[in-house]
């Protein structure tokens, strides 16, 4: 998530994982676990973007009630 919000862009779990320090098979179950979460949202078959959730939840502004309400 933290890699999605510095750069700002839609990517894909093995341009997540080129990138960081994770594989891309684990990159693409966190990716399907936090698009559950509402933290994330596909675009498509394969690219991901951060939310409006997933941005304030980085900074700290989201409460349990709201991600358990967002599963």
């Amino acid at each position: 998530m933290e890699f999605l919000q510095e750069k700002d862009i839609v990517a894909s779990p093995s341009v997540i994982a080129a990138n960081i320090d994770y594989t891309s098979e684990y990159l693409s179950r966190r990716c399907r676990k936090l698009s559950q979460a509402g933290l994330l949202q596909r675009v498509d078959a394969s690219n991901y973007r951060l939310t409006d959730l997933g941005k304030r939840f980085l900074l700290g502004k989201v409460t349990k009630e709201e991600l358990e309400l967002s599963n």
